[in-house]
């Protein structure tokens, strides 16, 4: 059961966000209607002049822990960044990140218990590299033995609709591939997850038909992508390009039918103004050894 929504709006930074869900601040943060976040830490408080007067002391400019990604976008764009910040080392900054995401996510669990988790943070930064804005983050085991890739993702409110959510999404896949992992987010998925997930896997796999015109399976989409079949499976049922035939999903397309998906793809990204496109280039990450 979905508890009662306490906190009702936070002041982050230039933003101010309406939350959407309960999330067990402690004391008498969580009965105050609207919460004050340093943007860098995200120390809450009760009394917008108690931030001021953090701001001014706080030494953060950005997340904690190891750049792993630093994306330029050109002049007038935001430098992004990537930031890999160990929920046993940084345990505060960990727990005080879910408790601001949780305002925002449904099912979330996680608060306090961040040290088995690695978090991936991504940034914007609008002053040539000096200060460090959060986007959104995901988290991930850092052992898990279903393979799971993500265990929770959030854009926050103030940047959704701007292609972050795939941005995010393709960090995760590319980490599971230098692992060599046939990577999947941890399910159940949220509403919005899921309508994320789908859209990103549609995407990618019409990217690769639309360039391989010739007869694909799901086992080799998956062995290219190092997607899951299933998820594979899934993408395809909702653009009603697979048929199941003896046992097996076959892929039905024709090359004109995946361009006018693709099109429709093109349209969306176009209204809404999105080009985000993630580099794998700019990604410096190993995987630890095993």
């Amino acid at each position: 059961k979905t508890k009662v929504k306490n906190v009702r709006s936070i002041e982050l930074g230039r933003h101010e966000m309406d939350t959407w869900y309960y999330s067990p601040y402690p004391d008498d943060f969580g009965k105050c209607s609207k919460l004050y976040l340093c943007q860098y830490c995200f120390k809450y408080m009760r009394k917008a002049k108690t931030c001021v007067r953090h701001k001014a002391e706080c030494e953060m400019k950005h997340p904690p822990g190891k750049r792993v990604y630093r994306h330029p976008q050109g002049e007038g764009e935001p430098l992004l960044s990537f930031w890999e910040i160990d929920g046993a080392h940084f345990k505060m900054y960990c727990q005080n990140l879910c408790l601001m995401a949780k305002l925002f996510l449904d099912h979330k669990t996680l608060y306090f218990d961040v040290e088995p988790f690695m978090f991936y943070v991504l940034t914007e930064s609008m002053d040539g590299d000096e200060t460090h804005d959060i986007v959104g983050y995901f988290s991930k085991e850092k052992v898990s033995v279903d393979d799971y890739n993500l265990a929770c993702i959030l854009t926050l409110p103030a940047y959704q609709r701007k292609g972050y959510g795939s941005f995010l999404i393709s960090m995760s896949y590319e980490l599971s591939r230098r692992q060599g992992v046939y990577g999947t987010p941890e399910r159940p998925l949220s509403d919005l997850g899921q309508v994320s997930y789908r859209s990103y896997w549609s995407r990618v796999v019409l990217d690769v038909l639309h360039k391989h015109r010739g007869n694909l399976s799901v086992k080799d989409l998956s062995s290219m992508l190092m997607f899951r079949e299933a998820d594979i499976v899934s993408a395809l049922q909702s653009l009603n390009l697979v048929k199941y035939w003896k046992g097996q999903h076959i892929i039905s397309s024709s090359p004109k039918i995946v361009e006018e998906h693709l099109s429709s793809f093109e349209k969306k990204s176009a209204i809404a103004g999105t080009r985000l496109e993630f580099n794998p280039e700019y990604l410096n990450w190993t995987a630890p050894p095993m």
